[in-house]
């Protein structure tokens, strides 16, 4: 959570909205943000921290275990008319790596702006090559993409 709000500038230069959401009450959210991550990010949590009391929401992305009663750890990338792009789930131990969740945030952006006509090779970052789908394309990715570009 810290981290997400470390790099806080940085999704909203991307004009993303950023959502924590989980089981705990807005009360132990609130003393979380005052006793600990305050201390972490100066003024605390930037983004709203949601609550997923009963756990609907977590149920409707697939994350909610109820035999514990909490929400694993997921991220969801989710476009501007609400549909979900990407998502990751982790279990309690392995926190997230935020900047890959900011460079997939700009692929799903870049492919949108070129209107789907540019697709995205692995381990893509902003100014590397993009992919032109179609006939021209069959056998000549190698000719195109290189990981090193």
């Amino acid at each position: 959570m810290s981290t997400v709000a470390d790099k806080y500038a940085e999704f909203q230069n991307l004009d993303t909205e950023v959502l924590a959401l989980s089981v705990d009450t807005i009360y132990v959210h609130s003393v979380w943000n005052e006793t600990e991550l305050s201390k972490i990010i100066p003024g605390g949590i930037p983004f709203p921290m949601l609550t997923d009391i009963a756990g609907r929401i977590g149920t409707e992305y697939g994350v909610f275990e109820e035999d514990n009663g909490v929400d694993l750890r997921g991220t969801f990338i989710v476009d501007p008319e609400g549909v979900v792009q990407g998502y990751e789930v982790l279990t309690a131990p392995v926190g997230r790596n935020i900047d890959e969740i900011i460079r997939l945030v700009q692929a799903f952006q870049h492919v949108k702006s070129s209107k789907e006509k540019e697709v995205i090779p692995s381990g893509w970052r902003p100014g590397m090559a993009t992919l032109k789908p179609g006939m021209a394309l069959i056998g000549k990715v190698w000719e195109i993409w290189k990981p090193s570009r």
